[in-house]
């Protein structure tokens, strides 16, 4: 831990030709009022027994707003305390009731031990929590459903794990009072849409079974949070986002890696500088996590600062893949002190104590305003902190290093996500027929879309006024609500037969195919083969000093044009398309300076998938001077890598989401 003030060790990190700006953001003071009146006496001691004695201004209007019975969306800064503003009124319901039951929803695992761990500590009267995931053993599942009060489990597990088998959770939906939802900023686009679905699918299985359970959200600060609670439940929600929790002040660091060539306008690597900026702090005793947008990237960081430093002991990377125990071991490191940097992808920018951090390093800007923001509020809980943006040489990046007020003016931009999508739609009509037959009743919850599809839907019977699921598989197993299949491979370590991690399917045949470098906690595997059969990459440890990228072919067919506009002389069309994918080679880099070594042919199975894009057909004076293919085809890739980059200022998107 840094003995002098933090801000006195980067000082000398704020001059010099990478430096394309530097701000402070001013501390704030609390607002506070008294624990309310009304609270059960137990959950109160204990509180105070916690060092809780008052609450922040936005908690307690929580608390008003839950005991008038109002679902509520807590739409606050990071570290403000919505926690506690959520915690309140459950806690109090299940000290007073012993039957009563609540659900907790998180977007990651990670999030939900680190709950349990904070109720572990607090010690609350009567309160039984248990979580219930894919990492739950199976002889342990009954016992939840039958003991706990308090279950903490993430949209995924309800969806193909809760809902299906309701009749084995008769008697926690019977109880169900409060249904929480942390991270709700996060349940935007598709994967908002799918849950928009699930939470659907659970309010009509609750009331069948006699139950109207309250709806209690909590989300990063976003344009529209009334808006968003409305679309994810189908209800409305009270808003409370007037933040009355202290604020420490900030040093805002934007960096500009320097140019290699003025010529061309590259510049040095945005991870090496990042890992520069990481071995001087962490050198410092600042304790610094440093986000990275995939997970190779955080990788890589953590691999680049360890080579600076000599010394790996106090870093490590954090990402999605871990097994769990793994990840455990990270989490509990770094809210313990032992860790001084961390390389992360976003699955550490949600709420997760973390511990107290000095320095936020974002490699890149992270797609939209309310993540940077969400990302740089993890600096400084313990005092003045640092927060700093490494650009890349993408063009919005760069836009930002010319013009700061564009990105630290920006507002927030609003999470955008319909339920009624058909493409998604369609999973949880069939999902919901299984679970119980739909009638016109339950159009009230589901939407009156989904009768509209229920009645042309194949696999659906008609019975009576009813529809009821005639298929022969189990519907919500077919899809995922991440992406368009819940399988993944396992990564197995041929010397030892030890399962290192996951990978995605979708991921698979561009990380874990034959002869791709594998990262893995900052250690470096080969993978000798990819078992297409058993879902299997099997890998054995590395020593060399290079990495793999792998080339693509993309093959997009239109189907359906479904909106057309003449815009600036071009005709824009909107509508479905089917894409086809295959990888066909991978390349050996050098990791010192990106090198080309080798392209190596690959012989993988093609991937489709159907979708909806943006195409134009410019007219013929714009493609003037462009007849040579090579130029044609590659001036229209960088107009699609512009178009890619600059969307995120208008939507809230990931631009990663985007092809």
């Amino acid at each position: 831990m840094a003995t002098k003030p933090a801000s006195a060790l980067w000082e000398d990190l704020l001059e010099g030709e990478e430096v394309a700006y530097v701000g402070e953001e001013p501390a704030r003071k609390a607002r506070t009022a008294p624990l309310p009146e009304s609270l059960e006496p137990r959950v109160r001691a204990a509180l105070t027994t916690a060092g809780v004695d008052e609450l922040f201004t936005h908690q307690a209007e929580a608390w008003e707003a839950a005991q008038r019975g109002e679902h509520l969306v807590v739409a606050t800064g990071t570290a403000s305390g919505k926690t506690l503003a959520f915690n309140l009124p459950v806690l109090d319901a299940l000290a007073r009731e012993p039957k009563t039951r609540a659900l907790y929803l998180y977007p990651t695992k990670a999030l939900a031990q680190d709950q349990v761990r904070a109720l572990t500590r607090l010690k609350p009267p009567g309160i039984k929590p248990a979580i219930y995931d894919g990492d739950t053993e199976s002889d342990r599942r009954w016992q939840i459903r039958k003991w706990a009060n308090l279950i903490l489990t993430n949209p995924d597990m309800l969806h193909v794990g809760v809902l299906p088998h309701h009749e084995r959770w008769g008697d926690v939906l019977h109880n169900l009072r409060y249904v929480v939802v942390d991270e709700a900023h996060v349940y935007r686009g598709v994967f908002g849409s799918h849950v928009g679905n699930v939470l659907r699918r659970l309010r009509r299985l609750a009331r069948i079974y006699g139950a109207d359970p309250q709806f209690l959200l909590a989300s990063a600060t976003i344009a529209n949070p009334g808006d968003l609670a409305q679309r994810l439940l189908g209800v409305d929600a009270t808003v409370i986002s007037d933040d009355g929790a202290p604020k420490a002040e900030r040093t805002i660091l934007l960096w500009n890696p320097p140019l290699t060539d003025d010529e061309l306008g590259l510049r040095a690597s945005a991870l090496g500088e990042a890992s520069r900026l990481m071995a001087t702090l962490v050198e410092r005793g600042i304790r610094t996590l440093c986000f990275a947008k995939s997970r190779k990237a955080a990788e890589l960081v953590h691999r680049f600062t360890a080579q600076r430093l000599g010394d790996a002991t106090r870093l490590s990377p954090y990402r999605a893949g871990y097994t769990p125990a793994q990840r455990r071991e990270i989490e509990q490191r770094l809210v313990g002190g032992d860790l001084l940097g961390v390389s992360a992808t976003n699955a550490l920018e949600l709420g997760i104590d973390v511990g107290l951090l000095d320095c936020v390093i974002c490699v890149g800007f992270p797609g939209t305003i309310a993540s940077l923001r969400q990302q740089w509020g993890r600096a400084g809980r313990r005092g003045h902190g640092l927060a700093a943006l490494v650009a890349t040489e993408d063009a919005l990046d760069q836009f930002f290093m010319r013009d700061a007020e564009a990105l630290l003016g920006r507002r927030v931009e609003a999470a955008i996500l319909d339920h009624a999508n058909p493409r998604v739609l369609d999973g949880h009509v069939h999902a919901a027929a299984f679970e119980a037959p739909l009638d016109q009743g339950d159009a009230e919850i589901l939407g009156p879309e989904a009768l509209e599809r229920a009645a042309v839907l194949p696999e659906l019977r008609k019975k009576g006024e009813s529809f009821v699921w005639a298929g022969r598989h189990y519907p919500a197993g077919r899809f995922g609500l991440r992406s368009g299949t819940p399988d993944s491979f396992t990564v197995v370590d041929t010397l030892s037969g030890s399962p290192l991690g996951v990978v995605e399917r979708e991921r698979a045949y561009s990380t874990v195919h034959e002869g791709a470098v594998y990262l893995h906690l900052g250690e470096s595997y080969r993978v000798v083969a990819l078992d297409l059969e058993q879902r299997a990459a099997l890998v054995e440890p590395y020593a060399g000093d290079e990495y793999t990228q792998t080339k693509k072919d993309t093959m997009t067919a239109i189907e359906e044009a479904t909106r057309s506009e003449r815009r600036l002389g071009v005709d824009l069309s909107f509508g479905r398309v089917n894409v086809t994918e295959q990888v066909v080679a991978y390349q050996r880099k050098r990791i010192g300076d990106g090198e080309t070594i080798e392209t190596v042919a690959l012989d993988l199975p093609e991937t489709s998938f159907d979708t909806e894009a943006v195409w134009f057909a410019p007219e013929e004076p714009l493609l003037e001077g462009l007849q040579e293919m090579p130029r044609l085809l590659g001036s229209l890739h960088a107009a699609e890598h512009a178009l890619i980059a600059l969307l995120p200022l208008w939507a809230m998107c990931d631009r990663w989401d985007i092809g």
